[in-house]
């Protein structure tokens, strides 16, 4: 095991700050894809409602709102797998919703935490930037709607 990868406190209890965030899998349903490189959007948001009370001028009542959520917005490198971006053309005209699970695992990859993402599907696909003065290697992106996050 590599040091400082060790999961575990010197007390034999579960220490979660070692988590790092580079161990994850990503499951979309009905899809064969490969490891992605970075998932952001794993975000929530909830609205404040403001209500200014008639004869209260020492404060404003803050209610909650709705709850909002970022797209998801998926990185890869380009490989030889096109399944994005004929999910993506797809739903052209009909969404085709599928649900979406990012899953954190430590280094023995044992599930720590699980978000779940149902009706998801693309609204934008990103190609690699091509620049034959660049050695960077060519990546995608894939960014996702969804009806909301499930702590799972």
């Amino acid at each position: 095991m590599t040091p400082g990868l060790d999961a575990t406190s010197s007390n034999g209890q579960r220490d979660l700050d070692k988590l790092g965030e580079n161990h994850f899998v990503l499951e979309i349903t009905g899809l064969a894809i490969g490891a992605f490189r970075e998932i952001t959007g794993l975000q929530m948001e909830r609205e404040i409602l403001e209500y200014s009370e008639g004869g209260h001028n020492d404060f404003v009542h803050r209610l909650p709102g709705r709850v909002k959520y970022p797209n998801l917005v998926l990185k890869r490198g380009v490989t030889n797998q096109d399944e994005l971006m004929r999910w993506f053309w797809q739903t052209r005209d009909t969404p085709d919703l599928k649900d979406v699970t990012v899953k954190l695992v430590d280094p023995s990859t044992a599930v720590m935490r699980t978000w779940a993402f149902k009706q998801a599907y693309p609204v934008k696909w990103t190609g690699p930037n091509l620049n034959a003065g660049s050695d960077s290697p060519a990546t995608e992106e894939l960014e996702l709607v969804h009806a909301g996050l499930v702590v799972a």
